[in-house]
């Protein structure tokens, strides 16, 4: 009999991956313990627990032990909260059974005996019970007794009876009782004493009842108890248990719970004992339970109970009594099954899991009917929440990777060996990858079908390793309490479950699935049931995409008229035989008022039951919600089965409509509209609960922000610093993220439908309509990120402006912006002042409220308008946004203050670089504020876009002031170096409206803040040339002003920018006292044309130099004075440079003359010598080049041409002198070239005697004072009578080269010389005398 219970459960590595458990390695005293025993091929499912039990406590929750790993590793599991589960590795293998025990609210003790003959006491803390052991361990947490009387490696079964006494079990029917006469601390160890018991002691009493003994089973009274005794039940030496006369049954020698002991309580001291006969091969039953009553030493029988019918070939996994029901827990054909009897009647109440998706052949060749990829077909199977846990799918896909391997050879598909990040893409690149598509080795031809065949195969392999792993994770193992009385725990390997109350969708769908009766009122289900039947799965199949294409379409014509034409098209009863259908037509005329059960039907399926509050929950609703995801994880999978059931009665339903297709029209088309409308809900819930949802870790990575130092310290002091919970990644269902976020904490199934009564998917009453709570269904799954669900969920919704606002929002979260825009731009149409404006109706109005901001209509298109830009704004689609401000200011009233609006269309169109609509909104605006406060974003970003030219071409009318002072400051204020270049562009700014004093002043502060840099530059010759440009340009701008307008007014530099012989700037006077200025207030100068020429002129040979030598910029001779830069030019023989910039730098010249003197002397005595430097600037020009002669002949030549250039009256021609005096110094017996001797002639002859004297050259002193003489005779011959007696000659001068002639041993010529010399004077003198007394 069927119990009207069912069982749920949550996969414990969805919840609980392996990679977020802390691990804990324990260390023993004993000496050369042997390894573990190598793994197996079964070491894959590792996992999968082979002992399990629950532990309880108001104060802890409920918590999971499990033994994994082959029992080399005991995990605990918290199911009431979310704290990460914690291991235990111990150096063998825990036998069976540890347990757990509270130490008030302070301390958890798990006590566990291993293999090698080790008894353990962990000890853990639970004073925050939201920490559990996370929080810091004690000192000696872990504590070990060595047993005496157990050999080294030794099996039996465990029992722990309670903190302070522990039984072992052994094989040869011996019993070891441990029991401690101190409980350890921080400081001391556990002290323990045993004591071992034959089988002919008292302990033994039940199994002397039995012929021998091997003990299977060791039972207790539960905690808490004063009575210390302990039962055993043990099997005889022929392997059998003697149950009743004379016939035995067999046992298997391994450990089972075959044994249980319980008391009423209370002042009755009777002990009870129920102990389970398993018989196999009965045809009737599993076996029966015995029940036998102890009082002191006397046992009797009381009752024997016979197990059902159902557990026929079953195998009991576990027993438990609680609440005066006696519950089993059977492995039938590997899934659980659980029974429960109160013992009096002996009447079986049946429970299972409900209607579960198994992927057999059969279903896989249906689901590859469909359309699509058969990879896709087949990962949206297997992925499918509740099918295959992620270890099942992560052990098969590590299996089939090995197999491949193995068979694969030396160069195996990459996608074997590559690492993936995900279970699924792993799945997804391996499963498949070693089928290639061949070729027909006659034709050619590629064999798709070959391929595809293979393909199929593969993955329907692949398949069933999932299958195989999935039933060994589903294999029960045992029973336990809840918190409340009556609350029944079922553990499996990999999956933790509960024992529920079905609701009456669920039962009456059970009754209809196993072909039961049904209440009267649901008569019309069971012919409904006949009706599916008889038409086949593939009809219904059939008939099912016809149903949810129609509900996909927009609703135009009467639901009635679309049942008709489709059921037309359909042919629907063609696949019914005629006594079939006669039947099923017949059985509906019996049926009173079909409306009314069709009613009843709808009422069933999207009806929920209200629960009566409790005082507890009432409570609970005003404290913080504790729900674990175990709970949540639970309310999900009842709500996936309730959904299901109701889905399927629901299609059963719209069959009915479809049969009666022709009577329709006599129908209330208000029920057949609300059939179609539930069927849509119900169709929309079962596609959710069919979708996976992975986590973005966000709520993760939460926690860790919010970890306080004792977490910290905690995690440090257990080392586990690496540890990281964001890599916490489950596979959850959607429908658990949903049902998680409601927080409820109402037991099953009252939480199931409430949250199903939240959702208000079952609500509606017409499929052309949409309620708010649909449409906020649709949101929420938006929301929350998971924008494929909540798109296939819309397109089951017709397009009313709530639902087309919701699609916009989501297009706008998938990329689909100019989507959005669109639908955006159909729904403004849906607001005015009220309602009757805008055309709604009152549900569509109510509808797209609720998705709005404050859930209230906005009043006009223009707040919508506003609403629409934010939202694109908020997603950073700016086109969109600007698009919508548009519109908003297209239909903005007259009173309303659109500065903001102007704003964010100008921001706008400068973020998408469309500069003529930015130009064009910043005149068209009616706010200046708006407009100043533009005008620099605009220049600023067309700058850094580099659309100068562009720029250059708007004309900002009376804003060009704005446009200055913008670029003036980053000018200034940027680095000039950095793009983009601000002076470079003020500069264009101010040429293209002829300002070219400002143009030139913007050049010139730019070439002194490359100046600044300098100092702090690694590329000194960079900035140098940068400078360079920028004095060039500021020339040119002044040079196109008049030339008593070329100056500009600029800050004067600091002491230390300026040169030691800079041109002096004139100063601006401050006739404002110096309190008005600010303390830091730079004074001004004017700079003139000639001051930046001068200053380009400077900084280019000071270029030059450095780039001919770099080491200069390691001195302080990068700043040379100009002199010092003319020197070292004509020291490089870069006499054409050096004298343009000594002109120009009005530096004296005459070292540099004497220097290119040299190069010419050097010439004439030693050509290849000079020829072998760089004479690129003298010798080598085009236009010295083309002159004849030798090398020294050019040489001289270009040394006359330069003094003819740069040699006059204004320089008193020195450099004449000291080219003449550096030939004299050089050798006095070679005479200087005669043109250089006749231009000293020309202008200074007395200079010409004088030198020779000072170089005592007496015969050219002779010889340049005759011609001096004679010169002035000639003059004196040509001059007027009355001015000849004013002409001068230097007597004195001539006196002294006649006194040094007279000293010194004269050649012939030189006496010859002097003779005529003084011949000259002579006649001179008289002829002067005479002169004189003609002019007295």
């Amino acid at each position: 009999m069927n119990s009207g219970n069912i069982l749920v459960a949550a996969q414990l590595s969805t919840l609980y991956p392996s990679s977020n458990a802390v691990s804990l390695v324990l260390q023993t005293e004993r000496r050369n313990l042997p390894l573990p025993p190598p793994h197996t091929d079964t070491d894959s499912l590792s996992e999968h627990a082979s002992y399990s039990s629950i532990f309880y406590t108001p104060h802890t929750g409920t918590i999971l032990l499990r033994v994994i790993h082959g029992g080399l590793i005991l995990e605990l599991v918290s199911l009431s909260t979310d704290v990460p589960p914690i291991r235990f590795v111990f150096p063998s293998a825990v036998l069976p059974a540890p347990a757990i025990f509270a130490w008030g609210e302070k301390e958890l003790h798990v006590l566990a005996v291993i293999s090698s003959g080790s008894l353990f006491r962990l000890v853990l803390p639970t004073v925050n019970p939201t920490r559990l052991w996370h929080d810091p361990l004690p000192k000696q947490w872990s504590r070990e007794y060595i047993i005496k009387n157990v050999p080294e490696q030794f099996y039996g079964v465990v029992q722990a009876q309670g903190l302070l006494c522990v039984v072992i079990g052994l094989t040869n029917g011996s019993l070891i009782r441990i029991e401690a006469e101190n409980i350890g601390d921080d400081n001391f160890h556990d002290l323990w004493a045993e004591h071992v018991y034959s089988p002919s002691s008292f302990l033994g009493t039940l199994t002397s009842y039995l012929p021998r003994s091997e003990i299977l089973s060791v039972a207790t009274r539960p905690q808490p108890t004063e009575l210390g005794h302990i039962w055993t039940l043990s099997r005889d030496p022929k392997g059998g248990c003697k149950a009743s006369g004379d016939s035995y049954v067999l046992l298997g020698a391994e450990p089972r719970n075959l044994l249980r002991i319980f008391g009423n309580g209370g002042d009755d001291e009777t002990t009870y004992a129920v102990a389970f006969m398993p018989m196999p091969s009965y045809p009737r039953s599993g076996g029966y339970f015995q029940l036998i009553a102890i009082n002191s030493d006397q046992m009797r029988e009381i009752q024997t109970i016979e197990c059902s019918v159902s557990s026929t070939h079953c195998h009991l996994q576990d027993f438990i009594i609680n609440d005066d029901f006696l519950y089993t827990l059977w492995e039938r054909q590997g899934s659980s099954m659980t029974e429960r009897t109160s013992g009096s009647n002996a009447i079986w109440e049946t429970a299972t899991y409900g209607e579960e998706t198994d992927l057999t052949p059969t279903n896989l060749d249906e689901l590859l009917r469909s359309p699509g990829s058969l990879a896709d077909k087949f990962m949206t199977a297997i992925l499918r929440p509740g099918v295959f846990s992620p270890l099942t799918l992560r052990t098969a896909v590590e299996q089939y990777t090995d197999a491949c391997l193995s068979v694969s050879g030396p160069h195996p598909p990459p996608q074997l060996t590559s690492s993936h990040p995900t279970t699924a893409e792993n799945i997804a690149a391996v499963v498949g990858c070693t089928v290639t598509l061949m070729q027909d080795p006659q034709t050619g031809a590629l064999q798709h079908d070959r391929y595809w065949n293979a393909l199929k195969r593969d993955w329907e392999g692949f398949v069933a390793r999932c299958r195989e792993v999935e039933r060994s994770a589903r294999w029960p193992l045992g029973l336990g309490k809840g918190k409340s009385r009556d609350e029944v725990i079922v553990i499996e390997r990999e999956r933790v479950g509960v024992y529920v109350k079905e609701d009456l969708p669920l039962s009456v769908h059970r009754y209809l699935s196993d072909s039961l009766p049904v209440e009267p009122h649901f008569a019309v289900l069971d012919i409904l049931w006949t009706l599916c039947d008889k038409i086949g799965h593939e009809a219904l199949q059939n008939l099912e995409a016809r149903i949810v294409d129609i509900l996909h379409q927009e609703i135009a014509f009467s639901i009635v008229d679309i049942i008709e034409d489709q059921a037309q098209r359909f042919n629907f009863k063609a696949t019914l035989d005629e006594p079939s259908e006669a039947s099923i037509i017949a059985r509906l005329q019996d049926i009173e008022d079909l409306d009314g059960a069709v009613r009843i039907i709808l009422d069933l399926v999207a009806g929920f039951e209200q629960e009566v509050k409790r005082e507890e929950d009432e409570v609970k609703l005003l404290l913080p919600s504790s729900r674990s995801d175990w709970m949540t994880a639970l309310s999900s999978s009842y709500i996936t089965t309730t959904v299901h059931a109701r889905y399927d009665i629901c299609s059963a339903l719209v069959t009915l409509l479809f049969f009666l297709a022709d009577d329709l029209k006599e129908w209330d088309p208000s029920l057949v509209e609300e059939v179609f409308a539930v069927f849509r809900g119900l169709a929309m819930l079962r596609s959710v609960a069919r979708q996976p949802a992975a986590d973005t870790g966000g709520e993760q990575e939460a926690s860790d922000e919010l970890l306080t130092t004792d977490d910290v310290i905690a995690r440090m002091s257990n080392m586990h610093v690496s540890r990281n919970q964001a890599r916490f990644v489950p596979t959850f269902s959607l429908l658990h993220r949903l049902a998680g976020q409601s927080g409820e904490t109402t037991e099953l199934p009252g939480a199931a439908h409430r949250f199903l009564d939240a959702s208000g998917m079952l609500q509606s009453t017409s499929p052309a309509r949409v309620t708010q709570f649909e449409a906020l269904f649709c949101e929420r799954l938006r929301l929350l990120g998971y924008y494929e669900v909540a798109r296939e969920m819309l397109a089951w919704l017709p397009r009313t402006p709530g639902v087309v606002f919701i699609a916009a929002c989501l297009y706008i979260n998938i990329g689909r912006a100019e989507d959005a825009a669109q639908l955006m731009e159909k729904v403004a149409g849906s607001f005015g002042e009220n309602v009757n404006d805008s055309g709604l109706s009152l549900e569509d109005a109510e509808t797209l409220a609720s998705v709005l901001p404050g859930a209230v209509l906005f009043d006009s298109e223009f707040t919508f308008y506003i609403h629409a830009s934010a939202i694109f704004r908020s997603n950073g689609l700016t086109q969109q946004e600007v698009s919508f401000i548009r519109l908003a200011l297209s239909v903005a009233p007259q009173d309303v203050d659109t500065s903001e609006l102007w704003f964010g269309l100008i921001r706008g169109y400068i973020d998408l670089s469309f500069y003529e609509d930015a130009y064009s909104a910043i005149i068209a605006t009616p706010y200046d504020s708006v407009k100043r406060e533009c005008i620099s974003q605009l220049v600023y970003r067309m700058c850094e876009e580099n659309t100068i030219e562009q720029l250059m071409s708007f004309n900002f009318a009376t804003f060009s002031a704005e446009i200055e002072d913008a670029l003036a400051f980053k000018a200034r204020n940027t680095d000039p170096r950095a793009r983009p270049f601000y002076s470079r562009i003020l500069y264009t700014w101010y040429t293209r409206r002829g300002d070219h004093r400002n143009a030139a002043r913007t050049m010139y502060q730019r070439a002194r803040k490359f100046q600044e840099n300098a100092a702090q530059s690694t590329d000194v010759i960079a900035l140098m040339e940068e400078q360079l440009e920028a004095h060039l340009l500021a020339i040119n701008s002044l040079s196109l002003m008049a030339t008593k307008c070329a100056w500009v007014v600029t800050q004067a530099p600091s002491s230390a920018m300026i040169d030691v012989e800079s041109h002096k700037r004139r100063r601006l006077s401050k006739n404002i006292p110096d309190s008005t200025f600010t303390g830091d207030k730079q004074d001004s100068e004017i700079v003139n044309l000639s001051n930046i020429k001068y200053d380009y002129t400077l900084l280019s040979a000071r270029l030059w130099l450095v780039r001919r030598d770099p080491t200069l910029l390691s001195a302080a001779d990068v700043l040379l004075s100009p002199v010092s830069i003319v020197l070292r030019l004509g020291q490089a023989n870069q006499f054409d440079m050096a004298m343009a910039t000594a002109r120009s730098l009005d530096v004296d010249m005459s070292e540099l003359f004497a220097t290119l003197t040299s190069q010419c002397l050097r010439l004439s005595r030693n050509p290849e010598t000079v020829l072998q430097e760089d004479t690129s600037d003298w010798l080598l020009t085009d236009n010295v080049s083309s002159w004849p002669g030798s090398p020294a002949d050019r040489g001289w030549r270009y040394l006359r041409v330069a003094l003819e250039r740069h040699d006059n009256a204004e320089t008193d021609y020195k450099y004449s002198k000291t080219a003449f005096e550096t030939i004299l110094s050089s050798d006095r017996s070679s005479p200087p070239p005669p043109w250089l001797v006749h231009s000293l002639e020309e202008n200074h002859h007395e200079y010409l005697i004088r030198t020779s004297l000072r170089y005592d050259i007496i015969e050219s002193a002779l010889e340049h004072t005759l011609s001096l003489l004679r010169k002035a005779n000639i003059a004196l011959s040509r001059a007027p009578q009355k001015t000849a007696s004013v002409t001068w000659l230097p007597y004195t001068l001539i006196d002294q080269v006649l006194a040094a002639s007279a000293q010194n041993d004269l050649t012939t010529r030189g006496q010859r010389l002097r003779t005529e010399l003084q011949t000259e004077v002579s006649n001179r003198v008289k002829r002067m005398q005479k002169m004189s007394r003609f002019a007295v």
